[in-house]
């Protein structure tokens, strides 16, 4: 039985990963963080097995305490590390920019110091994104487009990428990145723009909400289906040979066209009028409801034309996503709507 860490394991990702992890026979460990309240509702299903089996397991821990970080990788002795904590929202990032590097490069650089000095090989994963690649001047990107980051998140992801490639050539380390395009789900937290859309649009439907704020409707983006990644992840990790691969659908959709889909699943079609704040989101009596932008939603800097090229990862590795696009809009938007 292979023994895996998963670092962010309660995260949208994370807790995918777990599942396909104990599906494939793994005894999985999490590392998570202690807090005043409980924050592992994506899990908890996970935790409930027959008694006396322990499959999976959770621990304290921080990424900046390193002393406490090296004494619980050796007493757990993972045969794979995957690596998918950190700040992950770029807007944000503008707005804490130190603590995303924080969080997102120098905490990756102290893990690969820690794994380094392991005794046993181990081979690890590292969450990168398509933000390394700021506003490209060609598409679709593949591992060797250059990086040219636009915002503090991206910055930050696109250290610990070159640093893992680094620790690779360096010292030997099996240490990859999975470049991944926005990839969505139901478990997507409410405060990135794919999951308060579908939330609005089931809450506006059910008579709970009557307004949507969005910024920049006419951004692109490479939006792929989050179960499908984590097995691309997985994949990474059992190859012959460690690497950097783009994790992407090789298509994009406008937060406009990913709008229009959620409501329409639901039985709301959306008319996009003018670009003032007032009177965002409201409903009228015939169903329809009236979407208008918010400056306030728009980034300093967006990154554009940024979309995928997931030739090397379904050469390689034998992966390729399903399900892409307005396709994820509407899985999001019915599992809100049924959630209630």
């Amino acid at each position: 039985m292979k023994t895996a860490l998963i670092i962010g394991i309660t995260g949208q990702d994370g807790s995918y990963l777990a599942e396909l992890l104990l599906a494939e026979g793994y005894r999985v460990h999490g590392l998570v963080r202690r807090a005043s309240m409980f924050n592992r509702a994506r899990i908890d299903p996970l935790r409930a097995g027959a008694p006396g089996e322990e499959r999976l397991v959770l621990h304290y821990g921080d990424l900046n305490d390193r002393t406490s970080l090296r004494r619980m990788l050796r007493k757990v002795a993972p045969d794979e590390i995957y690596h998918l904590a950190g700040q992950s929202h770029v807007g944000l990032s503008f707005e804490i920019p130190e603590v995303t590097c924080e969080d997102n490069a120098m905490a990756t650089l102290g893990l690969l110091e820690v794994v380094r000095d392991l005794d046993r090989p181990v081979r690890f994963y590292h969450a990168s994104s398509s933000e390394i690649f700021g506003v490209p001047k060609a598409g679709p990107q593949t591992a060797a487009t250059p990086v040219e980051p636009v915002n503090p998140y991206g910055c930050a992801k696109a250290f610990a990428t070159q640093l893992c490639r680094v620790y690779r050539q360096a010292y030997g380390l099996f240490a990859c990145s999975g470049i991944a395009y926005n990839h969505e789900s139901p478990r997507r937290g409410e405060n990135f723009v794919t999951r308060k859309i579908s939330l609005s649009a089931a809450r506006i439907r059910a008579g709970r909400q009557e307004e949507l704020h969005l910024g920049n409707l006419d951004a692109r983006r490479d939006w792929g289906y989050a179960p499908e990644y984590v097995q691309a992840m997985w994949r990474m990790l059992q190859a012959g040979q460690a690497d950097d691969f783009v994790l992407a659908t090789g298509r994009t959709c406008t937060v406009r066209e990913f709008a229009q889909a959620a409501f329409a699943e639901l039985g709301l079609e959306l008319v996009f009028e003018g670009s003032g704040v007032a009177e965002v989101g409201r409903r009228t009596d015939n169903g329809r409801v009236v979407l208008r932008v918010d400056p306030r939603y728009f980034r300093p800097a967006e990154s554009s034309a940024l979309v995928g090229d997931p030739a090397a990862a379904r050469e390689r590795l034998g992966w390729a996503p399903r399900t892409v696009g307005a396709d994820v809009a509407r899985l999001m938007a019915r599992a809100d709507a049924e959630a209630g």
